[in-house]
């Protein structure tokens, strides 16, 4: 079948890139991080191989996620909005089959769309992904191998145990679903960079390669392994609000945050930590430094995985991203933490075994909310960039020009010379929403004031045009007040003063820009049923 190809870009913002110069590529997806949960972001959680790429690279410290796993992985692979690309809810796993729901929440990845590994394929790229796929599992043709991959490990759920996948919640290698893993010491984080490192290596070495390692980490249950569990025991004693400030004064000492951005308020929903119990200030100690295990962990996989790309001598011309796929996460909204303090570790448990409301507003550290809300605390992320042939900015910098998942597709096409596709396997392709990211790479890029960035998960609504934000939060467990709210992200990007009341004119240019938005990708047509999921899926 004949397919048709447009240039994506008419003259590169880099040098030309011959075949042989391609960089390769490799994109790291952190489940359910916080803004604040890294070293280089203002975390005490040692993660010295994370800050050794924003050391040599570049930090941006205003981008956005979509607040939620499968919408921002749809955004991030496809350079569409989720709903464009069929996931304005949750992967099919939980909210339906085939022709049950309307294109925008089709709970897998639309015809309409292609991701990152069907555009880079074509130009010579060969395409791995390892770990947390979350992006349509009930047959084969929505696996990662039927969307542009070469091969595959990991989970197609959108969350596992640890230490055993098993049951709809286990491993798939290529395109079958596998055994539980039966050795002793096994371990997600480690496997899916055993897998990733092992690919790398057999790579062709005259071609590039694109590497997609979504990780699970640090998204529920709790569980890590027992070694880095002991490193973070006792640390967290002093509480959340202690921490919640530590955190922020050395963010602001970073450079990460600006001074004027003051620490919003401690969430509605955690108590002051004097108030808890002895046992409660026990066990909620212990939920943290398990959390923390997770993400040192998983820092410690992605050295390994550095160390192998110098080892391999393809460090110098390897683009590496990563970021987190939303922030910290309260489920179930308490503080105290999901599921029994004996659960946590258990093997068998693959649910929502948490570290709870007070904490995930510590992980968000200095903003509002968490995952599933479109406050800053719920889709600001952290991304690093770290290319050594091809920035040219200080190492070290940070960027604090606004961006967008959808700009990932576009910055990684350009890089690698690759086309973005007017038709795949006969169907016609949506138009990229995002921007290429490689004006910043040499310190060209320039704050664009009339961008429009726009968000919709599950009610709640967000839109920023400049430096001005709308947030809609829907009513609910998170206190939402159902009306739009206003902030000068400027002076206020924790959304600590409401201006709705102050300056209705400017936000009244800003809704009918969210609605057009809405209505153009389909928001308008979200069916009643998709809150409806299955008891214990993610």
């Amino acid at each position: 079948m004949k397919k048709l190809f447009f240039s994506l870009f008419l003259i590169s913002s880099l040098d030309t890139i011959t075949a042989a110069s391609k960089p390769n590529i490799v994109l790291i997806v952190a489940d359910d991080m916080g803004f604040s949960d890294i070293g280089c972001y203002g975390s005490e959680i040692p993660t010295p191989n994370i800050d050794a790429l924003a050391k040599g690279g570049l930090r941006y410290n205003q981008f956005y996620n979509t607040a939620r796993c499968s919408p921002t992985r749809a955004a991030l692979l496809t350079g569409l909005h989720p709903h464009q690309a069929g996931m304005g809810r949750l992967a099919e796993e939980a909210i339906g089959k085939k022709g049950d729901m309307p294109d925008a929440y089709l709970g897998y990845l639309s015809d309409h769309s292609v991701t990152i590994a069907e555009a880079l394929r074509p130009a010579g790229y060969q395409t791995i992904a390892s770990g947390k796929w979350h992006l349509g599992m009930r047959d084969e043709s929505k696996w990662p191998l039927q969307r542009g991959f070469d091969r595959f490990y990991g989970i197609l759920a959108g969350a596992t145990s640890y230490f055993k996948p098993e049951g709809n919640r286990g491993l798939t290698l290529e395109n079958q679903q596998i055994n539980p893993p039966s050795e002793a010491g096994y371990y997600t984080t480690n496997a899916f960079t055993d897998y990733a490192i092992r690919a790398v290596k057999e790579t062709k070495p005259d071609a590039p390669f694109f590497l997609y390692l979504a990780f699970n980490a640090p998204h529920w249950p709790l569980q890590a392994p027992k070694e880095d569990i002991d490193k973070f025991v006792g640390k967290y004693r002093g509480g959340w609000d202690k921490l919640r400030a530590a955190r922020h004064a050395k963010m602001i000492q970073l450079g990460i945050v600006e001074k004027n951005w003051l620490l919003s308020e401690r969430d509605a929903d955690a108590r002051t930590w004097d108030s808890l119990s002895e046992k409660q200030q026990t066990d909620l100690d212990y939920r943290m430094a398990v959390y923390a295990a997770q993400i040192h962990c998983m820092d410690r996989n992605i050295g390994r995985l550095v160390e192998t790309l110098k080892s391999e001598k393809k460090m110098e011309n390897t683009l590496i991203l990563f970021l987190s796929d939303n922030g910290g996460c309260s489920e179930p909204f308490t503080d105290l933490g999901g599921g029994e303090q004996v659960q946590i570790n258990d093997p068998g448990m693959s649910g929502a075994i948490s570290y709870g409301v007070g904490w995930a507003n510590a992980s968000n550290t200095p903003f509002r909310k968490f995952k599933s809300c479109l406050n800053e605390g719920g889709i600001a992320t952290p991304l690093i960039v770290h290319w050594p042939a091809g920035l040219k900015t200080a190492a070290g910098a940070i960027d604090s020009t606004p961006g967008y998942l959808t700009d990932i597709m576009p910055t990684l096409l350009e890089a690698g010379s690759a086309s973005y596709p007017a038709e795949h396997h006969g169907q016609s392709i949506l138009p990229l929403e995002g921007r290429s990211l490689i004006p910043s790479f040499n310190a060209q890029q320039k704050p664009d004031n009339e961008r429009i960035f726009t968000w919709e998960q599950y009610g709640n609504k967000a839109v920023r045009v400049g430096n001005l934000k709308a947030v809609f939060p829907q009513p609910g467990k998170t206190h939402g007040t159902g009306k739009w709210e206003l902030f000068d992200m400027s002076s206020d990007r924790t959304e600590l003063n409401d201006l709705a009341a102050k300056r209705p004119d400017e936000l009244e240019k800003l809704i009918p820009q969210w609605n057009a938005w809405a209505t153009r990708v389909k928001v308008n047509d979200v069916p009643k049923d998709t809150v409806a999921r299955k008891k214990g899926k993610k």
